[in-house]
């Protein structure tokens, strides 16, 4: 656990002229292990369900819970989440697989 991330949310809300704005908000900051897609046995496994570029697993926060409508931020990157797993069923670390955003343009 030796990396910092931030799990933030996006908020689109609309001002008075009707027109969107985007922002993000900051939900929590803990620290996680990163793994980055690489060919050992468990992501060739993974490779044919999911398009994942990191995995990223932490403990378990308390009265919080992580949503695929959620993005992690870690080292000036954007991931964006594709799943949730509980380890092992035992409520004390989860695992979050995530495609890194690329900015276009």
């Amino acid at each position: 656990m030796n990396t910092i991330i931030d799990i933030v949310s996006t908020i689109i809300s609309t001002d008075d002229e009707g027109f969107r704005e985007v922002s993000e908000k900051v939900l929590c900051t803990v620290h996680a292990y990163r793994e980055g897609r690489h060919g050992n046995e468990r992501w060739a496994n993974r490779a044919t369900f999911t398009d994942a570029t990191d995995l990223f697993r932490l403990r378990k926060i308390p009265l919080f819970t992580i949503e695929t409508d959620m993005r992690i931020r870690c080292d000036d990157k954007v991931f964006e989440i594709t799943s949730v797993e509980d380890v092992k069923g035992r409520g004390m670390y989860i695992e979050v697989l995530c495609r890194e955003v690329k900015p276009s343009g």
